[in-house]
């Protein structure tokens, strides 16, 4: 478990610090537009890859505090150890998920567009590291519900 509290205080963290870089880069970008009368030219893209680092790490972090949105009628419907064992086989689902969307697929549009060498228009980095948050989150994701189905057992 000290692990788990290890990497939410990292992952809080670093959301944090990707969200004030972001809240500074759209201040800018309001300042040289509407102030200087220039608009900077790598704002608008920076803002969106950090919104997309935000979104997703933002959603691994809320699955590892177990405070996403579910609903949850038809659990409370069934017995204890009913509602304990499709808890499990969500958790499973989710893992499953992660795998096979996240992690390999993320992992393939990672590689596809390292190979290919794109670039971001502005910026110039590659596509690659704004990608690599997809499989980063799967795999956080992962870990989590892992850690959720081995406490419960």
């Amino acid at each position: 478990m000290q692990l788990r509290k290890t990497i939410d205080k990292v992952l809080a963290n670093f959301l944090v610090i990707i969200m004030a870089v972001m809240v500074i880069n759209v201040l800018w970008q309001v300042a040289s537009r509407f102030i200087i009368g220039t608009p900077s030219s790598f704002t608008d893209e920076l803002a969106r890859y950090l919104m997309i680092w935000i979104g997703i790490l933002g959603a691994a972090y809320v699955s590892g505090r177990n405070m996403h949105v579910a609903i949850d009628v038809l659990p409370r419907r069934f017995n204890p150890p009913t509602q304990k064992r499709l808890m499990l086989v969500v958790r499973l689902l989710i893992i499953l998920f992660c795998l096979v969307a996240m992690v390999i697929g993320g992992s393939r549009l990672v590689y596809i567009t390292y190979v290919l060498g794109q670039n971001s228009p502005a910026l110039q980095v590659p596509l690659a590291v704004v990608y690599a948050v997809i499989p980063i989150s799967g795999v956080l994701i992962m870990y989590y519900k892992l850690s959720d189905i081995l406490k419960k057992q």
